[in-house]
Formats: C-alpha cells, structure tokens, sequence
C-alpha cells in the first residue's frame, strides 16, 4: 500500500513538471511571436523595411543593411520604443560611404574690430593653416576665431576658386559679414563712403569668378555736405539744378517735384547727406523754386541756411518785390534771403575776360586778363600745383582796371576746372561759366559748393558739364590703352578666320567675338579702328576690297553683340601692310589677319598752333608771357 502511494505522488509531480514545462515553451513562444510581429510591424511603418527581426527567447536580434549610420540609429530607436532596450541585439551592417551623398560646404565670415570669426564646414583638403594665417595677417592682432569643422569628402568644383575671392574681399571689407558657397558669395558690409562702396562693388564684380553668384549688400553712411548747397536756375535753356542737396529721401523727392512743377523735365541728381541747417530745408527750397519760376528767369542759391534770389536782367520791378516780399514772409524764420535785381551792365569799354581750359590730354591754358603781376604768379602757381608744372602754358595781360574781387574769382575758377575731366571755365564780371565733361556724378554738387563758398550766395554763375562713365574711376571701367591691350590679349596666338576668299567668319571666330565682345562693352565708345589684311596673292583691288569687307565684318559681328560700335571705323589695308614673308605658306597665313588699333589724337601739331597764336595775341597787347618749364 505505501509503496504504490509513492508511485502515485511521483507519477503527480512528474505530470505536472511537464505541465509547466510544456506551458513555459508556449509562453516563451507567445512571447517571440509577438515581440517579433510588433518590432516588424513599427519598422514597416516607419519606412525602415530593409530591417528584419529575429528572437531567441526574450532577446530581439535587429538584421539587415543600414543605408546609412542615422538609418541604423533610427532602427533601433524604433525597436526600442517596443521592446526594452536591454532585449535588444543589434546584428545591423551599414552601408559602405561612397554611396553616401557629400554634406554642403559653406563658410560664414564674420570681421570687426575685435577680430575675425569663422564657422562651418570645409572639405578636409582644405589648407585651414594657411587659411588661418592669411586670416591672421588681416586682424592686425585682434585674433581669429577657428570653429571651423572638417569632412572627409572631395571638395565640389568652383570651392578653391571661390574661397580665394572671398578671402580677397574680406580684405577690403573691415566690417563685413561673407556667406560662402561653392557656388555663391553674399556679403554684407559697410564701407566708408558712397565713393568708397561703388569702387569696391566694381572691384568685386571684375574679379569674381565666371560661374560665381556674388549678392551684395554694401551699405556706406550719408556724406557730410558743407556747406549744405542748393542751386536751381532758369534761363533761355529752361530750367536746371547747378546743385542739390537733400537731408532724406522724401525732402530730395519733394524738392525733384516742385522743380519738375516749375518746368524741369528729365532726370536730375540731387545728393542726400548730413548737415542740413533745418528739417524745414525741403519747405523753403519748395518755395523759393516756386518764386523764381513765377518770376520767369532767374537763379536761387542756397548755401546752409543764406539764400540768394538773382533775377534776370530787366526782369519787371512790381513783380521782382511782389515776389521777395512773399518769399520772405513765407520762408522758415532760420533762413535769410538776400534778393538782387542786376542792372543792365555798360560794355562799351570793351569784355574784360579770363579763361583757362584743361584740354582732353591734360594740357592747360589760362588766357584773359588778371589784376597784377603777383596774382598772374599766384595763378600760375596754383594751376602748376593742380595740373602739373610740364601742363600748363600761360598766355594772361596784366589789366589794373579788372573789378574788385577778380583775383578770387579766377582762383576759384582755377579750382573748379581742377573737378573736371576736361572742359573749360570762363570769368566775367558779371558771371563765372563752367563747362566740360567729367567723371564724377557730384562734381556739378561740388563746383557749385565751391563757387558759393568762395564768391558768395549772390554770385552769378552757369554749370553745364557731362557725366561720362568711362571717366569715373570708381566704376573700374578700363582706359582706352587697358582696351587695346585687353583685345590683344584676349586673341592672344588665336585667330580671326574666314572661310576661303569671303568675308564670311568661320565657327572658330564665335568664341573669340564673344570674349571680345564682352571686354568691349565695358569699354564703350573709344576710338578704336578695326583692321583687314590679306595676302599679296590675287590682284591688289581685290585684296582691297576683300579685306574692307572682312573688317566690315567684324564690326557688324560685335554690334550683334550689343557693343556700342559708333565710334569704331573699318579699313582694309589689303596686301600693304605684311608682316611675315608672302613667299611661304606660314606667312601668308601670318599676313591674313584681323587688328584692333586704338585712333591716338595727332596733338603736336594743333598744340604748337595754339600755343604760336596765344604768343602772338600776347605779343599784340604788349603783354609779358612765361611758358611752362619743360
């Protein structure tokens, strides 16, 4: 009996021992199955198919090939948010790095005083020392900043090229902030002046890269005028600014507007700057262009905060004081107005005259009379000084009878013919008249600055020059030499070619047209002769006739090309100008050839005339002469 009791419990235990060890394999299973079905299901949602799942009791094994490190990070980032971490085994490969796309380059520089920041990321072939070092030498001390970081990818095309540029205008720019790209540069900075800023964008745009993108945002502060000037005239041409000057915006619109009220047609420059001797300067130049327009012809002059009305001679008496009258009773009670009706001047003594011109190359003449013998020196000096002693050729009389003042008016004469490019500046007694042409868009500003501070608010005198790119050295336009020496250099040992015996350019010529073309443009219109020669076979007339057509060519061929080609001439010189031996097959080919010849003024001769005929006109009123020194 207790022996099959024994049996009995035993066969219990064990059943039951199978029991749980057959329902701990089913849990177990239950388990893999739904850990597995789950991590699978969120790897599906989240795009991640290329992960597979496998269990091993409570572990997860994480399988596959990772596109890339994040793609890993982010597989088990997933899993994780299902199963504990510490269940997770992660079996995932990535793959290898050259599928992976490079990361975006970029640079931002920023320069202040205190020194030279750098961020971003640089391909790891790079030279960050010498960067550094060039960074270094342009803070002067101040230090440079280097959170710069590296990858190990090639460097995209344009990068060196690119870098350099930007190296270089950080150099001109002090305070600047640079974006760099491969492809593309921005910079922010603020420069001295407005002088100042267009010199460095045309510096910047010269010399960037071809297929470079260059933004610009270059901002320069207001310049201070002094004195703050303003002068609008009518006469028998209409009416025109000789000056002007604006405290903002809205005051240089208001004051445009009330001159094109008063007949002013056309674009006209009127210069913002500081100094501006009341915020009502808008007010009171609205009102005295108001006036002189009533009054028909006439000038008003501001300087700061005096104001001249001259009217014109034999203007009506009743209306000249009904017109001041009003004016000041209506001006701004900071400005004083000084009104003059001239009177008819007595010529029966004959014109009492002083001119000095600055001719296209730079030579000088001063012609007319003067009060003494010191102010002729004084003249002379002065001229020399700004001219250059070799430049200046004097042909004056010494005339007592010249009105009080003379002797300032001709220095002052003297001083605006030194603004211009060339041009002329003649004194009366009545007037001081200033014409030419020149390279600054403020010189009109300026001379008229100079006049009212040097012969006062009621002086008379007429501005009339040109503004002429070409002539502006803030624009970096080149000369006419850098020109010439530019399309030599641009064709360099290529070749202009036509097609056998026509005048037709062959496909080779496109790409040299099109680079010439481009330097012409800037160069707008020189004097510039387009060539044709040819080779001594054939018949002289034909040669002839052959290379004129062939120079014709050309010449139409850039006007295609939107190059201001007025100013050009052809000639075809056909067979008379060889420079290689026609005898060999090489030198006629040498002797077929296109030239760009800059036209040089034949000056000697027409110089020695006028200097003869000044002598001559000396000599006649008995007057002593002094030539410039050679």
């Amino acid at each position: 009996m207790r022996l099959s009791t024994a049996f009995t419990l035993a066969g219990i235990f064990s059943a039951a021992a199978v029991i749980c060890v057959l329902a701990a394999m089913f849990a177990v299973r239950l388990i893999e199955d739904a850990s597995r079905i789950s991590v699978d299901t969120a790897l599906e949602t989240e795009g991640l198919s290329w992960a597979e799942t496998d269990v091993n009791g409570l572990e997860v094994y994480l399988i596959g090939t990772a596109p890339d490190e994040a793609a890993r990070f982010q597989a088990m980032s997933v899993a994780g948010r299902i199963v504990d971490a510490s269940r997770l085994i992660d079996q995932m490969l990535v793959a290898e790095a050259e599928g992976i796309a490079p990361p975006r380059f970029s640079i931002e520089i920023l320069r202040n005083d205190a020194g030279i920041s750098l961020i971003g990321l640089v391909p790891a072939t790079t030279d960050r020392q010498a960067l550094i070092e060039t960074f270094s030498d342009m803070a002067n001390g101040a230090g440079v900043s280097d959170l710069l970081e590296a990858a190990d990818f090639p460097e995209p095309d344009g990068w060196s090229a690119t870098l350099r540029f930007a190296t270089g205008a950080l150099r001109d720019l002090p305070r600047s902030k640079i974006s760099v790209d491969a492809d593309r540069v921005a910079i922010k900075a603020m420069v001295d002046s407005e002088e100042h800023k267009r010199r460095i964008e045309a510096d910047l745009a010269r010399r960037k890269p071809e297929n470079l993108r260059l933004a610009l945002e270059i901002s320069a502060p207001r310049p201070v005028i002094s004195p703050f000037a303003l002068r609008f005239v009518i006469d028998e041409n209409g009416p025109r600014f000789d000056a002007c000057s604006a405290q903002n915006e809205d005051g240089r619109d208001r004051i445009l507007r009330a001159a094109a009220r008063v007949g002013l047609e056309g674009k006209s420059n009127c210069t913002i700057g500081l100094g501006v001797p009341s915020k009502r300067w808008p007010d009171a130049v609205e009102l005295a262009i108001a006036k002189l327009g009533e009054l028909g012809q006439g000038s008003v002059t501001f300087a700061n905060a005096d104001i001249a009305l001259v009217a014109a001679e034999g203007t009506d008496q009743a209306l000249f004081d009904r017109i001041v009258g009003e004016l000041e009773s209506a001006l701004p009670d900071v400005f004083a107005l000084n009104a003059v009706l001239p009177k008819t001047p007595d010529t029966s003594a004959g014109p009492i005259e002083f001119s000095a011109v600055l001719s296209p190359e730079g030579a000088v003449q001063l012609r007319g009379r003067i009060g003494s013998e010191v102010a002729r020196q004084t003249a002379d000096s002065l001229a020399r000084a700004r001219f250059g002693s070799s430049t200046v050729y004097l042909a004056t009389r010494v005339d007592d009878t010249v009105p009080a003042g003379w002797q300032v008016r001709v220095v002052a004469a003297i001083e605006a013919l030194a603004k211009l490019a060339n041009g002329s500046v003649t004194v009366t007694p009545d007037a001081v008249t200033v014409t030419g042409i020149t390279g600054s868009q403020q010189a009109s500003t300026e001379i008229a600055a100079l006049l009212i501070e040097k012969l006062g608010e009621t002086a008379k005198f007429d501005i009339d020059i040109d503004y002429e790119k070409k002539l502006d050295p803030t624009l970096g336009l080149p000369t006419p030499e850098e020109c010439e020496r530019g399309i030599v250099e641009i064709i360099g040992d290529r070749k202009l070619s036509f097609e056998p015996g026509s005048a037709t350019l062959d496909a080779s010529a496109k790409d040299i047209l099109d680079e010439v073309a481009e330097l012409l443009r800037k160069c707008e219109d020189i004097p510039l002769e387009i060539g044709g020669h040819t080779d001594s076979q054939g018949r002289e007339v034909m040669n002839q006739e052959l290379s004129q057509a062939r120079a014709q060519a050309v010449l139409d061929a850039l006007r295609n090309r939107r190059v201001l080609v007025a100013s050009y001439t052809v000639k075809g010189y056909g067979e008379t100008q060889p420079i290689a031996d026609n005898g060999t097959e090489e030198g006629r080919e040498a002797n077929r050839r296109i030239e760009f010849r800059l036209i040089r003024p034949e000056t000697t001769d027409q110089e020695g005339t006028a200097q003869d005929n000044a002598e001559q006109q000396g000599a006649g009123t008995g007057s002593t002469e002094e030539t410039a020194d050679e």
